[in-house]
């Protein structure tokens, strides 16, 4: 299918979704790949939080950016992911940030906490990140401070990688609106970097791996793929769907709303702001230069397997 991209500056608009924000990207008429099943490597440092993988969009098209484990920008802040959205005919790219609360991301069932509404994944308290492992792989030998709470899990959640016609239908609601208006930070450097280093890798092009990379997750940025979730420094393991709620395959029971300000199509090289997957800095998008990244493994959440 041909792929026409053309540089503008466009306003991206959804109907009922109340945000908006101009920027300058690329407006993609081709769909972002399903969402991946991958496992989940262990928490490497304890501290660290899971940014789920996601397609990028560069000159050579869509490439994946492998989940991964990252230290969060600020204590107390959690990610909230980017997500593509469908437009007016266009695919954008609306980019992830740092905050005190996870916002809107479209609605994706990325796994690990993140099905689509909120974060199942763990909480701040008293300064520490306590990690629910029932979602996410820890090994509590190492890491105690734990919790389980199996309410959160919901298995079979769809695939989809972009929120729209098409796609996922979900729209912000009351607390993901409040999350919209909060201080907010762009992507770490190590997450820049991560996003670049897989923009470099033509195994990541989904025209190379036809939407199945094999290197879908890792536990730290610059480490070496995973491939089970007890180690978490030997090659990439393909993950099932049928995994306990924890990886991409689960839904959650309450549809993701889209989320605001933070919504600008990808373009291969972006600047900061909440840029698009290829920007340096801000929120940017995953495409090129500075953008999201994403990554899990180990104890007593057992074997996590997710897109």
């Amino acid at each position: 299918m041909k792929k026409i991209i053309t540089f503008v500056i466009i306003l991206l608009a959804c109907g009922s979704i109340a945000y908006s924000q101009v920027g300058v990207g690329v407006n993609i008429i081709v769909a972002p790949p399903e969402l991946p099943v991958y496992t989940q490597p262990a928490c490497p440092v304890d501290g660290f939080l899971w940014q789920p993988g996601y397609w990028a969009y560069g000159p050579a098209g869509y490439y994946w950016v492998p989940g991964v484990w990252v230290r969060p920008a600020r204590v107390g802040f959690l990610w909230t992911p980017g997500y593509w959205g469908f437009v007016g005919g266009y695919y954008g790219w609306h980019g992830g940030y740092w905050g005190p609360h996870v916002g809107f991301y479209g609605g994706m069932h990325y796994g690990y906490g993140y099905y689509g509404s909120g974060f199942a994944g763990g909480r701040w308290e008293g300064g520490a990140f306590r990690y629910n492992t029932v979602v996410n792989n820890v090994n509590r030998t190492v890491i105690h401070n734990t919790y389980e709470d199996r309410s959160v899990v919901v298995n079979n959640g769809p695939r989809t990688s972009f929120n729209g016609e098409g796609g996922v239908r979900a729209e912000p609601n009351a607390a993901e609106r409040s999350a919209m208006n909060e201080q907010h930070l762009g992507e770490t450097r190590a997450q820049a970097s991560h996003r670049q280093i897989a923009s470099a890798d033509k195994s990541m092009r989904a025209s190379v791996n036809n939407g199945r990379p094999a290197n879908a997750a890792m536990s730290r940025v610059r480490s070496q793929p995973v491939a089970h979730a007890n180690n978490a420094h030997s090659a990439p393991a393909t993950a099932h769907a049928n995994n306990a709620g924890r990886g991409p395959a689960a839904s959650h029971a309450g549809a993701a709303h889209p989320q605001g300000g933070h919504s600008q199509a990808p373009h291969p090289n972006g600047g900061g702001g909440h840029a698009a997957p290829h920007g340096g800095g801000g929120h940017a998008a995953p495409h090129g230069g500075g953008g999201h990244t994403a990554p899990h493994g180990g104890g007593g959440g057992g074997e996590h397997k997710g897109r």
